[in-house]
């Protein structure tokens, strides 16, 4: 799961609100331990939390779940959260905790043993792989994902995977078409991929596409898909080349 500080999530240091980090850190539990067993999840209690660096307003997050210990009905999740420089791409551990979840499903089967997850090599092309969750508050009256919260997600995305790109400050210039091929349902998985589709001289393309993702069935299907032009601004707010600098 990735995502921007922004002022909104901040205390009077303009840093990172703990309670902010915390809900991020159980939200990232809940989806790893979901997509380890495809079953509902409950969190059951969470470790000492350790909180060793800020996380500054403007930097990005990058949280981390994985499962390290199964029981019969309850594992637990290590989650760590690290803030990434916009520009340098220096990152920071800034927390890591465990939080054990338990179904409550009691007539479930067992858990799956732990197998380790491989990254495949299409994953590691992806500079943004963002994961989220649609929650009650950003849904329409129809009970599904609302199109301007999506396009606000669409657009983080773009804005991360630009920075990531070329490690200069970005402000997007045009969105492309929008297709909404699908409906998000409340509950289910969001899963937003950014890739650079094409590079100019100060401005760059990154295609969105967003899945969603059913809890427990694991099905996933194509929801919506845009591209956004990405501008590369000085501190002046003038154009400058996104090229990515040679080492």
């Amino acid at each position: 799961m990735v995502d921007i500080v922004f002022p909104g999530d901040t205390n009077h240091h303009h840093s990172l609100f703990g309670g902010a980090a915390l809900s991020h850190m159980d939200k990232v539990a809940f989806i790893a331990a979901s997509r380890y067993a495809r079953r509902s999840f409950v969190t059951a209690s969470c470790e000492r939390i350790d909180f060793q660096a800020p996380a500054r307003q403007g930097q990005i997050v990058d949280f981390a779940g994985k499962v390290v210990l199964v029981g019969k009905r309850s594992l637990a999740v290590e989650v760590e959260m690290f803030a990434e420089d916009l520009l340098s791409g220096e990152t920071t551990l800034c927390s890591r905790g465990i939080f054990n979840m338990v179904s409550p499903d009691k007539k479930a089967p067992d858990m799956p043993p732990l197998v380790p997850r491989i990254e495949s090599h299409e994953e590691s092309q992806i500079l943004c792989s963002r994961v989220e969750m649609v929650f009650a508050d950003q849904t329409n009256h129809y009970g599904t994902l609302f199109g301007g919260n999506a396009l606000a997600m669409m657009g983080k995305t773009a804005f991360i995977t630009a920075t990531r790109y070329a490690r200069k400050v970005f402000v997007m210039a045009s969105s492309q078409k929008t297709d909404f091929i699908a409906s998000a349902q409340e509950g289910e998985i969001i899963d937003l991929k950014g890739l650079i589709t094409n590079v100019g001289n100060t401005s760059l393309e990154v295609e969105v596409s967003m899945y969603c993702e059913d809890l427990l069935s694991e099905e996933r299907r194509l929801c919506a898909k845009s591209s956004f032009i990405m501008v590369a601004v000085d501190e002046a707010g003038k154009p400058v080349t996104c090229h990515q600098a040679v080492a």
